[in-house]
């Protein structure tokens, strides 16, 4: 049981980039699906798959790497924690690392980045962030 879903994601990408592995997987849930959907979108991992096997559906994440096989995800940082949530308005949503890094922003539309919500003029929960 894990008390924070969201939290294990990112320490299992973050840790099969530092380990150098291919894959990693972790169970599946929908809000996890849309940050890996995300992350893609962004370029920062190769590819997602939605994998059954056994009882509970899992998601397999395919990391990417550059042709010197340094990761091309520098750092991934949760910012709104179960004890803590981070909200931030439309306007408070301002580029990060001088628009280098993505915020993930969980709205009432949706999952998405923060350019994305700014260019929409919706706020919502900082999920994390990725450089």
């Amino acid at each position: 049981m894990h008390s924070d879903p969201i939290a294990d994601l990112l320490t299992r990408i973050r840790n099969g980039y530092r380990a150098g592995l291919a894959t990693v997987e972790c169970t599946h849930t929908k809000i996890k699906e849309e940050i890996v959907r995300i992350l893609k979108e962004e370029g920062l991992i190769a590819d997602f798959e939605y994998v059954k096997k056994g009882k509970f559906p899992s998601l397999r994440v395919h990391l990417r790497y550059d042709a010197d096989r340094r990761p091309i995800l520098r750092e991934i940082r949760r910012i709104s924690m179960p004890g803590l949530r981070v909200y931030k308005p439309s306007a408070e949503l301002t580029p990060v690392r001088s628009g280098m890094a993505t915020q993930i922003v969980s709205t009432n539309i949706g999952l998405m980045t923060d350019r994305e919500a700014r260019r929409r003029r919706v706020g919502g929960e900082v999920i994390c962030e990725v450089w």
